[in-house]
């Protein structure tokens, strides 16, 4: 029961952070680096470019995992590019929210980092 609650925070803390950070006067640099690593995260994303003014996001997706570490530099990464357009900003970040232990964690980083919140993941 603990879990699905954590989740449950965790989640709705997200989607009040990609709520806040959506409206056109809070685009911070901050907020633009939030929503390019929620992207990230979802589409296995080498490069993510959004352009607000346009609606669109342009990224590098990674197809296979295995060539891939984002810790070095990489030479070789088989990508795909894709340019994708979106009529609301907060209901797309939000629906690239993922449920599973591993992207609660990043979650739960990400919160820390941009807000004052500190969710523990003990519970996990």
């Amino acid at each position: 029961m603990g879990n699905s609650r954590l989740t449950t925070r965790i989640l709705m803390e997200m989607e009040n952070l990609i709520t806040k950070s959506s409206t056109r006067e809070n685009i911070t640099s901050r907020f633009q680096d939030l929503h390019k690593s929620i992207l990230r995260k979802h589409y296995n994303a080498a490069d993510v470019d959004i352009d607000y003014d346009r609606h669109r996001i342009k990224m590098d997706v990674v197809l296979n995992d295995q060539e891939y570490d984002p810790k070095t530099i990489n030479i070789v990464v088989s990508t795909i590019p894709v340019n994708l357009f979106y009529k609301d900003l907060s209901a797309f970040l939000k629906s690239c929210l993922l449920k599973d232990v591993k992207s609660l964690a990043f979650y739960a980083s990400l919160l820390k980092h941009h807000t004052d919140k500190d969710i523990s993941m003990m519970a996990l």
